[in-house]
């Protein structure tokens, strides 16, 4: 697998860790394969909303480099079946809806788990892909979990 996107078509996928997002990848890099595309996998972070002062005294590269390991991790799990996939691999800092959605301009497709770590059990679809089916700038697909 290289890191190096090559121009081709692109799929934005959004990887959070979380077992649909992993879904949401292999899929989008079967994809990817299927249409002789390139795979952007992004994984946005914010910095933790918490009422005490814990989360102030860890410097923000640490966050950073939780969500780095989090983003190699799935990309090492799913695209082990898939060599010779061309992903190039994004760590951003901001709210998760609004960095796919930035990412996803001048994509060809964006795909995202129906609902990643932060979903509530129950809901059928998250607020991230919520957000990212009524605003993206591209088609997007919505990968649900099992039932």
């Amino acid at each position: 697998m290289t890191d190096r996107v090559h121009g081709a078509g692109t799929i934005v996928v959004g990887v959070d860790g979380s077992e649909q997002s992993r879904r949401a990848l292999e899929w989008a890099l079967r994809q990817a394969e299927y249409e002789d595309a390139d795979v952007i996998a992004v994984h946005a972070w914010q910095m933790p909303v918490t009422y005490g002062t814990g989360a102030m005294l860890m410097p923000t590269s640490v966050f950073a480099d939780d969500a780095k390991a989090a983003l190699n991790a799935a990309v090492e799990a799913v695209g082990t079946d898939l060599p010779d996939a061309r992903i190039e691999r994004s760590v951003v800092e901001g709210n998760p809806a609004k960095v796919l959605i930035d990412k996803a301009k001048g994509a060809d497709l964006l795909v995202v788990g129906s609902r990643g770590h932060g979903g509530f059990v129950g809901a059928l679809i998250g607020s991230v892909s919520n957000y990212c089916v009524h605003h993206a700038p591209c088609p997007v697909v919505v990968i649900r979990g099992e039932e």
